[in-house]
């Protein structure tokens, strides 16, 4: 099918005004102001069956209806531009490549919640994406495309951008709010959601890049044109991660829905060197790993809970049988450990535990009860922390032990481990 969101990124200055609206950019933006009240493109996003592309997956459309009616307070838009999970790195290439794309999306979707001033949340180290975003925003701003009476629709919108400082907890949408404000970043207990005390204690609606970048194409086309894109729940369509031990790795915008053995053999380009597959994992480091007799699975939210795993950002990462399942948790592990906050005891001991207890396992001194403690304390993580981070650890190290519990039992029996590949954080 056609691209969506990549159809032009390989347009030499895409990312410049002049180019982006060359073709077809910012037309959304004047219909939007001109034929539709704010209400009206709530309704229109709702219908089009947009769902975040940040890793929950909630219709975008539904949570900005979540915002209280006729409130006195600002309403605030934050883009999650903090792209920190493991295996995923769709969002910087539409950042890098396409950037007013995000930008007039951005700017409708302010405008369908009446918000006035809009912020960009860059991860640290989008240096590069975050100076591009900052011309574009010029760019806009000499267009009349963002100020005071944008367009003389008597509309007016700021958008600012904030850069954190490399923090994987920030993509977590309460901690990227107290970052904001300029506290550390460290999650809120919800209730309250932000969507009724978020941003300074007032109305606010975080969205993910990919996200938004889908508005000006939705308010252009239609919803009905996007929702006939994909399957019936899991609409539009999706920027893939593609990465690990395959021989095309890189982004891939696909239909909702395609399979994921058609993903990696056919657009992958199949396993580096003929090897057989072991294992992927399908939607981030923080999703349950999928072995290879499992991998002939639709690619969207619902067949993959359906089996027991989840879609999340879409970061699909793949190991060949050269990989020591061991050692590849270990270093998962090591990632959460060194990016949990702090804030609650099961995430901030429970990632110190399980990483002790790994360590222990790939240096040859793992005890036979250690694979059982290491399930016993990700399962008193999970569900007990006050942000994801905590299932974002535990979760693959209950599937990697479910699905690959023969590894680890011959390492903590003085077993050598199964597959060549070397792992760091030894």
């Amino acid at each position: 099918m056609e691209k969506i969101l990549f159809k032009h990124i390989d347009t030499p200055d895409q990312n410049k005004i002049e180019t982006y609206m060359a073709n077809g950019g910012y037309t959304a933006l004047p219909k939007a102001l001109k034929e539709y009240k704010p209400e009206e493109l709530v309704e229109m996003v709702k219908k089009s069956g947009l769902r975040g592309r940040g890793g929950a997956g909630f219709p975008a459309g539904v949570k900005w209806s979540f915002l209280p009616k006729g409130t006195d307070r600002p309403v605030y838009l934050i883009v999650n531009a903090d792209e920190s999970e493991p295996g995923t790195f769709k969002d910087r290439q539409l950042l890098e490549y396409d950037p007013h794309q995000t930008l007039e999306g951005t700017i409708i979707s302010a405008y369908a919640i009446n918000c006035h001033d809009a912020f960009i949340y860059f991860r640290g180290e989008f240096a590069y994406a975050a100076k591009v975003m900052e011309r574009c925003i010029e760019e806009a701003t000499e267009k009349g495309f963002i100020g005071k009476n944008i367009l003389d629709s008597g509309y007016d919108l700021n958008v600012h951008i904030f850069r954190g400082g490399g923090a994987y907890i920030c993509g977590e949408e309460t901690s990227l709010m107290e970052s904001i404000e300029g506290w550390r970043a460290l999650s809120r207990q919800k209730p309250p959601f932000p969507a009724g005390e978020g941003l300074w204690r007032c109305p606010t609606i975080i969205n993910n890049v990919e996200t938004l970048s889908n508005v000006p194409h939705i308010v252009n086309k239609g919803a009905e044109w996007f929702a006939s894109i994909g399957t019936e729940k899991s609409t539009g369509t999706k920027i893939y991660c593609l990465s690990g031990h395959v021989n095309r790795p890189g982004n891939y915008e696909l239909e909702m829905g395609v399979n994921l053995k058609e993903l990696i053999y056919e657009y992958g380009g199949g396993i580096l060197d003929d090897r057989p597959l072991k294992a992927v994992i399908p939607g981030g480091s923080s999703t349950p790993v999928l072995k290879a007799d499992e991998i002939d699975v639709k690619m969207d939210f619902e067949s993959l809970a359906a089996k027991g795993t989840m879609l999340g950002s879409a970061g699909v990462i793949v190991m060949h049988d050269g990989t020591c399942m061991v050692s590849a948790l270990h270093r998962l592990i090591h990632f959460y450990e060194h990016e949990s906050c702090g804030k609650c005891t099961p995430c901030r001991e429970g990632t110190n535990w399980m990483q002790k207890i790994l360590t222990r396992m790939i240096r040859g001194e793992g005890k036979p009860e250690d694979v059982d403690l290491l399930f016993d304390i990700a399962s008193n993580v999970i569900g007990n922390t006050v942000c994801p981070l905590g299932d974002a650890a535990a979760m693959p190290v209950m599937s990697f032990v479910e699905k690959f519990r023969d590894e680890f039992d011959n390492i903590c029996n003085g077993g050598k481990p199964k597959g060549t590949l070397k792992f760091p954080f030894k």
